[in-house]
This record gives structure tokens, C-alpha cells and sequence, in this order.
């Protein structure tokens, strides 16, 4: 029962409320009709009181409402235990044996409860007939009732079960129409199951239809104002008091049609005066202002489900934008770091320095639009990186250049080229063939942390430095990145000074 409640909202949750709600109203109207029992107008007046006209005097509590609440609660008990233990676990082939048995025991528990508030709803046939007879009648009876009721049940199961295996394998072309005939579906189980226990109650049979056609139509009304009244008022842009308006329209026309059914069937005038009343009333101030916030609430969240797919959208366009940036960028400095090292000398270090590229270039094809990679790779990469710029810088002895590389990553994963932009923004900005200049460049990890420190030297621009007055869009682009992919997982401190640029980079692995 625990994981029944905890459920999200499911038709077999719907079933338990509807049957909890069923099962106090009843008790209600037991309660509140205790104080006027007597009343000749009472619709839910006790059937069998006008028999107690003898010997036997007719006792509300006794000769009705404690039979009646024992009934009540057999009806809710016996239902839960086989809609959602019994049933069930047939259904799905579980137990078999086990649960016939229960099944048995079930029907014969319940005849025998029934009985015996049936010895009390009907003992003024003990002023006629001896005590053995009517006490073999009675129960009798109500074994052939309740397998009655047994039947009934077998047949609202196996309608349920059907539409809800036509449910799974339903496809519609629209969207609409599939919340439709889920909501078609459930509302008529729900009106059966009410149909149901009002029926096996000992309520009025009159009382039992007025109810069942007052819930037919909120079920229609409900479906009408979803699916035709609101939209055309959201077409129209109206107001909330606009819609009520159409609402009382809408209930002007159909509940003279209702009432008129009501007479026909039943045959009392004050009866559909008082279901129009009453259908009145709960059209107007529960079913409409219902039906508009569920409306409303469905609409707002496909808007924000929308939203969420557009976001999405853009965060991929933003995301590859931002790869096809950042790849480029450092192909064009490393053949011209090959170039000028080519002219240098045609010697090993050209070779090598042309296999890195190649690694390079064999990682961003392969491996850079992956969503994540191993930090070994990026490692590989960041590594393959600072030794070809290494190759433009070894001949200048001012030039300092340091790495302190955890190899160590324990299977981490990261976002490729994510580190890169840092490395590549230091040797763009750092680095002067005419002063003295420093990079460093410093990764660890701890768990399933990342820790990333690079400290560079700065160098001002010369007048005719066509960089001189731009800024370079790597870091911005990591920056959107790291809030893309390490939302709240991640912490960037850049620091600036007149001689020295430093970066430090935490991320959640």
C-alpha cells in the first residue's frame, strides 16, 4: 500500500482515491441523513424501514446505519485486496494458486459479513418466519449476491485491463488525441467504479442513478470546456470572468437536458430541480475553475518543456560553435611554429615535432567531438602542445618554461579541449624573443577533483602589433563551456597584474 501511495500519478492511484472518496462520502451521507431519518423526503431514506410496522420497531442506528458502515467498509476493504493484491497478481501470473485460494476465502468472508448485517437490516421477517429459516435465507441470498458482485467486478477488470493494453499499444499521429483517449479511458473506469459501489449499496436506487448521471455529466462537461470552450477562449486571449461566462452558457443549454432525463427516469418533480441545482453549482464554481487550472497548468508546462527543448538547442549550436573555434585557432600557430623551425635546421627535431602534429590532429578528428574523454588523453594533447611550442622557444635561453603534469588520473573523464585555451593563451601572450619570459604550467588531481594553475609573464604590445587591440576569444569561449558542462561543478579565479597573468581552474570530475 506504501509504494501505491508513493507512486507518481497513475490510473491505479486514481482508482484508490476514487474508491477512499466513494467509500466517506457514503459514510457522510449516512451520518448527516441520522438527523432527519424520518424525513419522507430524504432521498437516501433507508428502503427497508417501512417493513418495521409490527412487533419489531424500526431502529435507524441499529436496523440500518451500523449494518450499513459494516457493508460500507467490507465493500472498500474487499475491493482494495482485490483490485490491487488479488487481481493483480493473477494478471501478472504470480501465486496463481495462492491467490484463488484468498479469492475463495475472500467470497466467502464477504457472504457471510453481509449476512449477518443482513440478520440486522431485515429481522422484522423473524416476526413471521423462525429464526433458522430466515437465517438460511438471508445468508443464502447473499452468497448469490455477492457472486454477483463478483462478476460485475470480473467485468469492470477485464474492460480495464483492455484499455490499458489498447493504451500501451496506441499511436497516434497527434499528441491531442492521445490525452484524449487516456483521459476518455480513465473517466469512464472512474464513473464505472462509482457506478459500482453506489449500486452494491443499499443507497436508493433513484439516489444511485441521480448521482450516476450527475457524474456522467461533470465527466462530459469537463471534456467539453478542455477541449473546446478554454482553447477558444485562449484563441480569443479572454478573460477568466469571460470564460465563466461561457461556462453559464454552456450550462443553460445542457442542464434542462439533464434535468428532463431525471423526470423521465425517476419521476418527481422536485428530484431534477434539485439535480439542476445542484449540477448548477458544481459546474459553475467546481468544475470550470478545475478544468482552467488544470488547462493552465498543462499549457505552462509544455511552454517550459518547450523551453527547455529550444535551450537545449541552443546550448548544442553554442557548444559545437564554440569547439570549431577553439581547433582551428591552434592549427594555424603550429604549422607556423613548424615552418619557422623547418628553416632552422632540417633535422630531428622538425620530424618530431611534425608527428606531434599529427597526434594532434588525429585526437581533434577522433576524439574532440566526443562528449567526454579520458584525462589521459587530454593530458596527451596538452603534453604534445607545450612541446611543439617548446620548439620555437628552446633557442632563446630568457625564455622559461615549466610543467609539473600529474600523470596519475585513476580512469577521470573529462570534456575534450577544455584545458587547451589556458595553455595556448599563455604562450600567445607570454612569450617574448626579445625578454625575459616565464610559463608554468601545473595539473593535479585529488579524487575526483581537477586542479589546473598556469602562471604566464605579460609583455606589452608594441604600437604596430596588429594584436595590440584585440582580445582573444579563448578564454571566453572556455568560460561558456565550463557553465554549459560543469554548471555549479567548477570554480575559475583569473588574476592579472602588470608582469604576470594566472589562472587557477577547479572542476568536478
Amino acid at each position: 500500500m506504501k509504494d501505491l501511495l508513493k507512486k507518481p500519478v497513475t490510473f491505479e492511484k486514481v482508482e484508490f482515491w476514487i474508491a477512499t472518496a466513494v467509500y466517506v462520502f457514503a459514510v457522510f451521507i449516512l451520518l448527516g441523513n441520522a438527523s432527519h431519518n424520518n424525513d419522507d423526503y430524504s432521498l437516501t431514506r433507508p428502503e427497508n424501514s417501512q417493513f418495521f410496522n409490527g412487533t419489531i420497531p424500526f431502529s435507524y442506528t441499529e436496523n440500518y446505519f451500523i449494518p450499513q458502515i459494516g457493508i460500507y467498509t467490507v465493500y472498500y476493504v474487499s475491493f482494495i485486496l482485490l483490485n490491487f493484491f488479488i487481481v493483480e497478481a493473477l494478471f501478472r501470473g504470480k501465486r496463481i494458486f495462492l491467490n484463488i485460494v484468498l479469492l475463495i476465502l475472500l467470497y466467502v468472508a464477504v457472504s457471510v459479513a453481509f449476512g449477518t448485517a443482513d440478520t440486522w437490516m431485515k429481522n422484522y421477517l423473524l416476526e413471521s418466519n423462525s429464526t433458522e429459516y430466515v437465517y438460511r435465507f438471508l445468508f443464502k441470498q447473499e452468497f448469490i449476491y455477492v457472486l454477483w458482485v463478483l462478476i460485475i467486478f470480473g467485468f469492470y477488470t477485464f474492460v480495464k485491463y483492455l484499455l490499458k493494453i489498447a493504451l500501451a499499444n496506441f499511436n497516434p499521429s497527434s499528441p491531442t488525441n492521445l490525452q484524449l483517449l487516456k483521459e476518455c479511458g480513465v473517466a469512464l473506469c472512474i464513473w464505472g467504479l462509482c457506478v459500482f459501489f453506489l449500486r452494491m449499496s443499499y443507497i436508493n436506487w433513484k439516489t444511485s442513478v441521480m448521482w450516476c448521471e450527475v457524474l456522467l455529466y461533470g465527466i462530459g462537461l469537463y471534456w467539453y470546456l478542455s477541449y473546446k470552450t478554454i482553447p477558444d477562449a485562449v484563441a480569443k486571449q479572454l478573460e477568466f470572468r469571460d470564460y465563466l461566462l461561457r461556462v453559464f452558457v454552456v450550462l443553460s443549454i445542457s442542464i434542462p437536458i439533464i434535468a428532463l432525463v431525471a423526470y423521465i427516469v425517476i419521476g418527481r418533480l422536485y428530484t431534477p430541480f434539485y439535480m439542476s441545482v445542484f449540477s448548477g453549482g458544481f459546474g459553475l464554481f467546481i468544475i470550470a475553475p478545475f478544468t482552467w487550472f488544470i488547462y493552465q497548468f498543462r499549457f505552462n508546462k509544455n511552454k517550459e518543456l518547450q523551453g527547455l527543448k529550444t535551450a537545449l538547442g541552443h546550448s548544442s549550436a553554442n557548444l559545437d560553435f564554440l569547439r570549431s573555434q577553439i581547433n582551428p585557432h591552434f592549427l594555424f600557430n603550429a604549422l607556423n611554429t613548424l615552418y619557422g623551425t623547418s628553416l632552422q635546421e632540417n633535422a630531428e627535431r622538425t620530424g618530431g615535432g611534425i608527428q606531434k602534429l599529427g597526434d594532434m590532429m588525429r585526437f581533434m578528428l577522433q576524439e574532440n567531438m566526443q562528449e567526454q574523454i579520458s584525462l589521459t588523453r587530454e593530458i596527451d594533447y596538452l603534453n604534445n602542445y607545450i612541446d611543439l611550442q617548446k620548439l620555437r622557444t628552446q633557442t632563446s635561453p630568457d625564455i622559461l618554461i615549466q610543467t609539473e603534469i600529474d600523470e596519475q588520473t585513476d580512469g577521470l573523464a573529462i570534456a575534450p579541449m577544455l584545458l587547451i585555451p589556458f595553455v595556448e593563451n599563455a604562450f600567445k601572450h607570454g612569450i617574448s624573443l626579445r625578454e625575459p619570459s616565464h610559463i608554468k604550467v601545473s595539473l593535479q588531481t585529488r579524487e575526483n577533483e581537477l586542479f589546473f594553475d598556469v602562471y604566464n609573464s605579460i609583455h606589452p604590445k608594441t604600437a604596430n602589433d596588429p594584436e595590440k587591440h584585440k582580445s582573444g576569444i579563448g578564454l571566453e569561449n572556455v568560460k561558456q563551456r565550463l557553465l554549459l558542462l560543469y554548471p555549479k561543478r567548477h570554480e575559475l579565479v583569473i588574476r592579472e597584474s602588470t608582469k604576470e597573468f594566472f589562472i587557477h581552474l577547479t572542476v568536478q570530475l
